[in-house]
């Protein structure tokens, strides 16, 4: 049974992501399960991994991209006991996710709650297990503090603001003028994405307690100058250098190292949500089911800037890279 999947010839621009069709299906090995993939998305880690520059990804193309995923159990391999054929899961894939089938193993998936649709499902997994591990693992935030999160327009960003806004943090977003209403509406005060370390100082008074930052670079100076004393600075990514504006990924990271050392009162890290699932795997397990408990609530509701098929990749990594997009942009890879 023939099926279609994106491969990356090579690093580079979107131009290298094609569209192939392949014989048959994987087959699932032991304890693992083939699952049909349902949705995937166009994130800015994609947009990593396509560019080559994403540390948790040694595999060199052609492979197929695609970070995380929502689908259907199609087929069990042998032993595998958690789900049976046509159960909804979740899983945060790295890659493997652009295609219509992938095989993966069982203990890896999380179940979809009955009543969520698989666009918001898919929503809370690398978007929202990010800022909540972010808030919750790494920072410890609690009710009365603040933040300041710059890239708040996008689906990190948004789906920040909603936690925050659940936990009764205050919160502070930087970016473009047409997400400002995005912003505002999620409850934050917005500021430009370019703001100057004059106006930060100004919108946040005294300080943040936290501020995090997926920019880099010259960015995460402007961050640490937003926090109150005894604030922590968490970076996230790079996208200065990914994109070609400036900023060096080994010195955002000696720099950081530095901050932390130096006795000015703040504390930094650097989040990754792939190593705090090797480090923590059941963190993640947990969390997840948590979100989509949120979800079910209302609680949280992703922010989904557009549902695209899958042919249309490039155009979704294009608009992504271009930073054009307002929450998560979804690609539709077969129907339920």
């Amino acid at each position: 049974m023939p099926y279609t999947r994106v491969t990356l010839k090579a690093f580079g621009g979107p131009e290298n992501l094609e569209i192939e069709t392949v014989a048959n299906p994987p087959e699932p090995g032991p304890r693992e399960v083939r699952v049909r993939v349902l949705v995937t998305s166009a994130a800015f880690t994609d947009v990593m991994i396509r560019k080559g520059m994403y540390p948790d990804v040694k595999d060199t193309p052609p492979f197929t991209p695609g970070y995380d995923m929502v689908g259907l159990v199609d087929a069990t391999g042998p032993g595998a006991t958690r789900f049976r054929q046509g159960d909804r899961v979740a899983d945060l894939t790295t890659i493997g996710a652009y295609a219509q089938y992938m095989c993966l193993p069982e203990d890896r998936l999380t179940a979809v709650p009955k009543g969520v649709s698989e666009i918001d499902a898919l929503g809370m997994i690398l978007s929202a297990v990010t800022p909540y591990q972010m808030l919750t693992r790494v920072a410890k935030m609690k009710a009365g503090q603040s933040l300041l999160i710059n890239g708040a327009g996008g689906a990190v960003g948004t789906a920040m603001l909603q936690l925050a806004r659940d936990a009764g943090i205050a919160a502070i977003g930087t970016d473009v003028a047409n997400k400002h209403a995005l912003i505002r509406s999620l409850g934050a005060t917005p500021l430009a994405a370019d703001a100057s370390e004059e106006t930060l100082r100004a919108t946040v008074g005294d300080g943040v307690d936290v501020a995090f930052d997926p920019i880099g670079g010259e960015s995460l100076t402007r961050s640490l100058h937003a926090l109150k004393p005894g604030g922590m600075l968490v970076a996230f990514g790079f996208q200065n250098e990914v994109l070609g504006r400036g900023g060096s990924i080994p010195l955002d990271f000696i720099k950081l190292k530095l901050w932390d050392w130096l006795p000015n009162g703040h504390a930094t890290a650097f989040y990754s949500i792939g190593a705090m699932r090797r480090k923590h795997p059941e963190w993640f397990r947990e969390d997840l089911a948590h979100l989509f408990d949120m979800l079910v609530e209302g609680r949280v509701r992703p922010v989904v800037a557009e549902v695209l098929p899958l042919e249309k990749v490039r155009e979704a990594h294009e608009r992504v890279e271009a930073g054009a997009v307002s929450g998560k942009l979804v690609l539709r890879v077969t129907e339920p």
